[in-house]
């Protein structure tokens, strides 16, 4: 095989670092919670090693999710290129490459506090497991919410050292707004999932699927308009609100006819929806 060193761009696509909307979706609501943590602009410190555990995670997210699909990404026309799929990365080579990463997330918690720590291996447990519920639940999505969102709790844990009961209000609204996005993402992939025996939200929801995208929708901004009230925000969140309202109207009208390319159009516009709110929201605690 060639040397590790000569596939390098394989590398970096199989943790989708030249890919990096994963990034954004995880990063937008782990900064809303710092900025919530700190009342306004959170430690240096703090902010660059979540920056930094945010995209260390998020890679190795998507090679454990690789690993785990390496057997089926061939039949999908999405992810048939994928690196171990083709056979660029070997499934120990990628295993390892999780390992380092995870625990280069982990040497970073160290710079925290104790309750940052004792929260880290909840992150990683849920990072490792979701890519293999697609195959027990149609629930999978349920727990990429879940791990997309134990940012939150650890911010607040490395910024305040406490976890107040709003920030669960944070959490899940995160939860369900990823719930909610990543349906509409496996859109994309039904029709391969159903031929392959892949589990997913979209499959679950059948012909409803664009209603429960819509009442997940509304849930993220009712939790998120209940979060702003506990932290004690102003016009500019709420304008933040109303923005994200509005991507998600536009969502549902590119996915209305459930087509490939427009359903994952619906799913990448949610990073303008994060970054707009937590734009807004950081005006908030400015003005």
């Amino acid at each position: 095989m060639t040397p590790w060193y000569q596939r390098i761009p394989a590398f970096i696509d199989l943790t989708r670092l030249n890919r990096p909307i994963g990034t954004y979706l995880v990063l937008w609501p782990t900064l809303w919670a710092l900025w919530f943590a700190a009342g306004g602009v959170p430690d240096f410190k703090i902010l660059l090693i979540f920056i930094l555990g945010v995209v260390l995670m998020r890679s190795a997210g998507c090679v454990i999710n690789d690993f785990a699909d390496r057997k089926v990404d061939g039949h999908v026309r999405r992810t048939c290129n994928r690196p171990l799929a083709t056979g660029k990365v070997t499934a120990k080579e990628a295993l390892v490459l999780f390992a380092v990463l995870t625990f280069i997330s982990f040497i970073l918690t160290l710079f925290t506090n104790a309750l940052t720590i004792a929260l880290a291996p909840l992150a990683l447990i849920l990072a490792a497991s979701y890519p293999f519920m697609k195959r027990y639940t149609h629930f999978p999505q349920v727990v990429l919410g879940a791990a997309f969102s134990c940012a939150i709790p650890m911010a607040f844990a490395a910024q305040s050292n406490a976890l107040p009961p709003a920030l669960w209000l944070v959490f899940f609204a995160n939860l369900v707004w990823t719930v909610g996005y990543d349906t509409a993402y496996a859109l994309e992939d039904r029709e391969d999932d159903l031929t392959i025996g892949v589990k997913s939200t979209a499959i679950f929801f059948g012909q409803y699927d664009r209603l429960a995208i819509g009442v997940l929708q509304l849930l993220t901004l009712v939790l998120l308009a209940l979060a702003g009230m506990a932290f004690e925000r102003g016009i500019f969140f709420n304008l933040g609100l109303v923005g994200m309202a509005g991507f998600f109207v536009w969502q549902q009208w590119l996915i209305r006819a459930r087509q490939r390319g427009l359903c994952l159009q619906a799913f990448l516009n949610n990073h303008y929806a994060g970054m707009l709110l937590f734009v807004l929201l950081a005006a908030d605690y400015w003005f």
